[in-house]
C-alpha cells in the first residue's frame, strides 16, 4: 500500500497562497500530478496563476472551464491544466486525461486537475491541494453572489472573496511526498 503524508497550512492572505504555489513549483518534477479541490472561489486558479508564474510561464493562466484542458509548454516544464467543473464522472473517461501523465503522446510535465473529484480512477501517485475558506458566509454575502453568477466574475465581487484559506496538501507515492517533505522544510 502507498504510503501518504499530509500537511496543513494556513494563508491569511493572497501573497501567502501565491507563496506556496510558487514554492510548490520550483520543487515539482516531470510526472507530478495535482489534483485541486475546494469550492468556487476557494482560489484553485488563483493558485495555479502563481504555480505558472513560478513554472516561467508567460501566458496568463485562466480556468479551462469551457475548454477544458489548457496547455502551457513554455515553462521550466510543460503544465497541462484540467478543470473537470462543467462535466458529470461519466464524462472525465473520454478526456483520456490520463495520456498527459504517461508522457507518450504529450512530453511529460506537470499536470493539474480542477475538480479532480470528479475522476472515477485516481492516478497513482499525486499532490493534492485542498483549498477552503474557513469562515462560513451567510446567503446574503457578497461572495455567495459572485459563486451564484456561475464564474461569470465582476472585478468588484471578486474583491470581496475572502483572502484567508486553509492549504491541506496530501501526498501519495515516494516522489509527490519527496515534494512535500521539501516543502515543509523550506516552510521552518
Amino acid at each position: 500500500m502507498t504510503e501518504t503524508v499530509k500537511i496543513d497550512l494556513y494563508a491569511d492572505n493572497l501573497g501567502v497562497t501565491q507563496a506556496i504555489a510558487t514554492q510548490l513549483a520550483q520543487l515539482v518534477t516531470t510526472g507530478t500530478i495535482i489534483l485541486l479541490e475546494g469550492n468556487l472561489g476557494s482560489g484553485k486558479t488563483t493558485f495555479m496563476q502563481a504555480f505558472g508564474l513560478a513554472l516561467g510561464i508567460q501566458t496568463t493562466i485562466t480556468s479551462p472551464t469551457f475548454t477544458l484542458i489548457d496547455e502551457y509548454t513554455e515553462g521550466r516544464l510543460p503544465l497541462y491544466h484540467i478543470d473537470l467543473y462543467r462535466l458529470e464522472p461519466s464524462q472525465v473517461p473520454s478526456l483520456h486525461i490520463e495520456e498527459y501523465w504517461r508522457g507518450k503522446d504529450f512530453p511529460l510535465g506537470v499536470v493539474a486537475i480542477e475538480w479532480a473529484s470528479k475522476l472515477i480512477h485516481l492516478p497513482p501517485h499525486y499532490l493534492q491541494i485542498n483549498l477552503a475558506t474557513p469562515l462560513p458566509f451567510d446567503s446574503s454575502s457578497k461572495r455567495n453572489q459572485v459563486l451564484e453568477q456561475d464564474l461569470d466574475f465582476d472585478d468588484d465581487l471578486l474583491e470581496a472573496l475572502p483572502e484567508e484559506r486553509t492549504i491541506q496538501i496530501i501526498a501519495k507515492g515516494e516522489a509527490a511526498i519527496e515534494i512535500i517533505q521539501n516543502l515543509k522544510t523550506s516552510k521552518n
